[in-house]
């Protein structure tokens, strides 16, 4: 006879025997670790019923928090390491070739394409800033016609999809196209570091605890080109006082950016050059 019970020892072996094993897919792997470790923790911490139903609110505030404009979910998993770990275990790179970091809850797939030289500053506020850059590979040669799309906070702080009544729809955001030279420039305005948001369920909860929520001013860059790897990263504001206690987990010393007072007047300018690396066979670029 079958054994129907449900217990505490066997509470992981049961759930999981119910998963089909024939199924394929990115969760065939992942389910019954995450199973096994899921009642190992309830086995270890033993919550109250009343304890794991504000859990299971917390985690439904943060699917009612989450919406076209807002990735609630994101910020969490941001704000656990997870995001970081999962990058770091993914994009493992050569020495001297741009590292991946967090791509944040704020970015929006749907930015403009627009000329070189161009102005993402819609809005005309805050501190000038020319960002110069270059794209190339671990050979130092140029990659042309790379997409380098860039989006940032304003220098309050605020990304566009936080106050879309405040700013311009899509201001500080932009696609560029990389030259012959892997070239490509564009003009903004210096950004503000900025604390993660508290107004949600994730920033309400972390901030209960203690967790520390600032981050670091920065710009935001998504860089692809056919036959590389994606470059998703950060460059970070060398002078931010916060660049140790990034809440994303983000900085690394390659990543930290001059900002420079402008050669040409007034303003500030920043120089970077992202190193790709050519798409290893059985990895998406």
């Amino acid at each position: 006879m079958r054994d129907l019970s449900f217990s505490e020892n066997n509470s992981a072996q049961r759930v999981s025997e119910r998963l089909d094993r024939h199924a394929d897919g990115p969760l065939q792997a992942f389910m019954p670790s995450f199973i096994d470790h899921l009642h190992a923790l309830i086995r270890e911490t033993r919550p109250s019923s009343a304890d794991w139903r504000r859990a299971v609110e917390f985690l439904t505030e943060v699917g009612h928090a989450s919406d076209g404009r807002r990735q609630e979910w994101v910020l969490l998993s941001d704000l656990l390491g997870v995001t970081a770990l999962i990058e770091e275990i993914n994009t493992q790179r050569p020495k001297g070739a741009t590292p991946n970091t967090v791509r944040g809850p704020f970015y929006r797939a749907d930015a403009p394409h627009l000329p070189l030289d161009a102005n993402i500053c819609l809005d005309g506020i805050g501190r000038p800033l020319t960002v110069t850059g270059r794209v190339q590979d671990l050979d130092g040669q140029p990659v042309s016609g790379a997409s380098v799309e860039t989006w940032q906070a304003n220098g309050d702080g605020f990304y566009e999809n936080q106050q879309p009544d405040q700013q311009p729809e899509f201001n500080l955001r932009g696609v560029f196209t990389t030259e012959a030279d892997g070239g490509f420039r564009y003009r903004t305005v210096r950004p503000g570091g900025y604390a993660v948001p508290c107004d949600g369920p994730v920033g309400q909860m972390l901030g209960g605890l203690g967790f520390p929520l600032r981050r670091p001013a920065h710009l935001h860059f998504l860089i692809k080109k056919d036959g590389f790897e994606t470059i998703s990263t950060h460059v970070y504001d060398g002078a931010d006082p916060d660049l140790a206690r990034d809440a994303l987990f983000g900085v690394k010393q390659e990543l930290i950016g001059d900002f420079s007072p402008s050669e040409k007047g007034a303003g500030w300018a920043l120089d970077f050059t992202f190193v790709m690396v050519r798409a290893r066979k059985g990895r998406a670029s």
